[in-house]
C-alpha cells in the first residue's frame, strides 16, 4: 500500500478519458457515442429497483481516449454520482469507466478491478479479463475505474505537483538534527495546506472508502448487474471489504489480493509495514549475498546491510548522480525490491554499479521523481479521512521506537504520511468490516512475507469473512502478485471466478491453501527480459509494472 516520497508520473497508459463519437478531444460531460455490444442490461426503472438509492442517468458509452484501451477494444463512460450520498440531488462529479466486454456466450456479468493504492488510476484495467487463466476472463464484461479524485475523474484532486518533500534536494528521512526535523514537518503540512487551497477542495470531505464502495454500487445499479464480481488489489481488498460489509446481498465473486486488514487502517497498518519492509529488505541482501558470482557484493547478507547504510550516509554527505541521488533517493528505489521479486536483477545490477564505481546514474533511472501529485494527493484525501490519526507526539514517539530495530522504512514512512497529521478535512471514526451477512465465497491470495499488507492482516480478514478462504504464497515477500504465473494460484483464481466453487476451509487460524509464492528472477536475468519461472500467457511486464507503481502509491 505505500509508495516512496516520489510522486507517479508514469500512469499515463491509465489516463483514458472517453471521447465523444467522431471527436478526439476530452469530453467533460459523460461522453456519447456508439451503442454497446449486446451485454445484459437494464432499464432504468429495473435499475432502480436493483438496490436501493441514488439513481445515475444511463451511461453513454464512447471511444476510449488511451490508444490501449481502444486497441483492446474497449469503451469509456462517465458515470454521474452524488459528491455526497447524503444529499443525492445535490451536487454531482463524474468518474471514469471502461470497459470490456464478454466474447464468451457463457457469460458470468460484470467484473470490476481496482488496482489499489488509495489513489491508483484503474481504468487500464478493463482489459484484465485476457489475463486471467483458461480463457475464463472472456465470460465477464470487465470494468476498469478512476475511484474519485483520481485520474480522468473530475474533478481531479492536485494540491502541489512542486511538493518539495518528492523529488530531488530532500534533507535526510531520518531526523538526526533538529533543523531536519523542522523542515519535514514545515513541508509536510503546508502540502496539507495546499490540499485545503485546490481547485478540487470540495471533494475532500468526500473521498472516503465508503464514499468510492457507495460509487461502485452506482455503477453495479446502472449497469444493472444483480452482483457485482469484484478484483481488489492492496488498499482494494479494503474497499471491497467495505463493498460487502455495506451491500452484502450484491457479492457475487471477489478476489481480494494482497489483504489489508481493516481493523488497523490506517495507522497502525503503516507501523506494521515499517517492520516487515526492514524484514524483506533483509531478505534480498541475503539474497544478493547468494549470487555474489553476479553481483560481488560478499556473501554475508549482514555485511550487505551494514555497507548499505554506510553508503546511505555517505550519500547524506556527497550525493552521487550529479548531486540527485541521496540516501531518501536510493531508500526509495530499493523499497521496490522489499515489496516485489520481480526486479531484483534490474536492482542488483544498479546498486552493484554504484557500490563499486560510485556511478549512480542507474539507480538514480529507477527513481520517478516529481511529477504529478495525483496519485498522492488522493491517498491522503482517503487515508487522513476514513480514520483518526494519532497527533505527533505519538507519532514521533512511534517511529524513533520501531526506527531503533527497523529503520529501513520507518521515518521515509513517517514523512509520506505526516500531511495527516495537519488535513483540512475531518478525520472519522474507522468502519467496521463485517463479514457475518456475507454468504457468498470470497478469495484472498497473500504471500507469507508481504510487507505492504503483512500476512497476519490476511488471517485477521479471513475470521471477520467466515465465508473467505485463504491462498498463501509459502515463503514470499510479493505484495499482490496473483497472474504472476504460479499456476497453484492462478489456476485456483481462474476456477473460482469460473464457478464461484472453492475447496472446503480448513479450521483454525491458517491459510486454507499453500502455493509456491512469486519466484524471484534469476540473478543473471534482467526483468525486462522476463521472470524466471514466470509463464508469458500472464499479465505482460508493462500492465505488471503499472500495477506494481499504482499499489506503491501507498508504500
Amino acid at each position: 500500500m505505500k509508495r516512496p516520497l516520489t510522486i507517479l508520473a508514469s500512469l499515463a497508459v491509465g489516463a483514458a478519458v472517453m471521447v465523444p463519437a467522431a471527436s478526439s478531444t476530452a469530453s467533460p460531460t459523460p461522453a456519447r457515442g456508439p451503442a454497446p455490444a449486446a451485454a445484459p442490461t437494464a432499464s432504468t426503472a429495473s435499475t432502480a429497483a436493483a438496490g436501493g438509492g441514488y439513481t445515475a442517468p444511463p451511461l453513454q458509452w464512447g471511444a476510449c481516449a488511451s490508444q490501449r484501451l481502444q486497441d483492446e477494444g474497449a469503451q469509456c463512460a462517465m458515470l454521474e454520482v452524488p459528491l455526497d450520498y447524503a444529499k443525492p440531488h445535490g451536487r454531482k462529479i463524474h468518474i471514469a469507466v471502461s470497459r470490456v466486454l464478454h466474447t464468451d456466450p457463457d457469460y458470468k456479468g460484470m467484473m470490476v478491478v481496482n488496482p489499489g493504492g488509495p489513489g491508483g488510476s484503474g481504468l487500464i484495467y478493463s482489459i484484465f479479463g485476457q489475463f486471467v487463466p483458461n480463457g475464463v476472463g472472456a465470460k465477464f464484461d470487465w470494468y476498469g475505474f478512476d475511484p474519485r479524485g483520481v485520474g480522468s475523474s473530475e474533478p481531479a484532486l492536485s494540491c502541489n505537483p512542486d511538493y518539495k518533500g518528492a523529488g530531488f534536494n530532500r534533507p535526510n528521512y531520518v531526523p538526526t538534527k533538529p533543523w531536519i526535523m523542522k523542515w519535514w514537518r514545515k513541508v509536510t503540512r503546508g502540502y496539507a495546506r495546499d490540499c485545503g487551497k485546490s481547485a478540487a477542495r470540495r471533494i475532500l470531505p468526500h473521498m472516503r472508502t465508503v464514499d468510492v464502495a457507495q460509487d461502485l454500487n452506482t455503477l453495479r445499479r446502472t449497469v444493472g448487474q444483480k452482483k457485482l464480481n469484484y478484483y481488489g488489489f492492496s488498499y482494494g481488498t479494503y474497499l471491497g471489504q467495505v463493498y460487502a460489509t455495506k451491500y452484502p446481498k450484491h457479492v457475487g465473486r471477489f478476489v481480494w489480493d494482497g489483504v489489508l486488514n481493516a481493523k488497523n487502517a490506517f495507522y497502525k497498518a503503516n507501523v506494521e509495514q515499517n517492520i516487515q519492509f526492514d524484514r524483506n529488505i533483509n531478505v534480498y541482501f541475503r539474497w544478493l549475498a547468494k549470487n555474489d558470482a553476479v553481483y560481488h557484493l560478499g556473501t554475508n547478507g549482514d555485511a550487505i546491510r551494514k555497507g548499505y547504510y554506510k553508503l546511505r550516509r555517505k550519500l547524506d554527505r556527497h550525493p552521487a548522480a550529479g548531486g540527485k541521488l541521496g540516501p531518501d533517493e536510493l531508500d526509495d528505489v530499493m523499497l521496490s525490491a522489499a515489496y516485489y521479486v520481480y526486479g531484483w536483477a534490474d536492482i542488483g545490477a544498479a546498486y552493484t554499479k554504484l557500490v563499486k564505481t560510485g556511478d549512480g546514474a542507474d539507480i538514480l533511472a529507477m527513481y520517478a521523481g516529481p511529477g504529478d501529485d495525483n496519485g498522492f494527493a488522493v491517498y491522503n484525501g482517503v487515508q487522513c479521512t476514513d480514520a483518526k490519526w494519532p497527533g505527533w507526539q505519538k507519532t514521533k514517539a512511534d517511529s524513533w521506537r520501531v526506527y531503533r530495530q527497523h529503520p529501513f522504512l520507518t521515518w521515509g514512512n513517517t514523512w509520506y504520511n505526516a500531511p495527516c497529521l495537519t488535513w483540512p478535512a475531518p478525520s472519522h471514526r474507522a468502519f467496521k468490516a463485517s463479514g457475518k451477512r456475507v454468504h457468498a465465497k470470497i478469495l484472498m491470495v497473500a504471500e507469507t512475507r508481504d510487507a505492504a499488507t503483512v500476512f497476519s492482516g490476511a488471517l485477521a480478514t479471513r475470521k471477520l469473512f467466515p465465508s473467505s478462504f485463504l491462498i498463501e504464497g509459502v515463503g514470499g515477500t510479493t505484495h499482490a502478485g496473483s497472474l504472476s504465473g504460479v499456476a497453484c494460484t492462478d489456476d485456483t483464481i481462474a476456477t473460482y471466478l469460473d464457478t464461484g466453487k472453492l475447496p472446503a476451509r480448513k479450521s483454525g487460524n491458517r491459510s486454507d491453501k499453500k502455493c509456491p509464492p512469486v519466484p524471484p528472477p534469476a540473478a543473471s536475468m534482467r526483468a525486462r527480459g522476463g521472470f524466471a519461472g514466470v509463464s508469458s500467457d500472464r499479465l505482460p511486464a508493462d500492465l505488471r509494472a503499472l500495477l506494481e507503481q499504482v499499489q506503491m502509491i501507498g508504500r
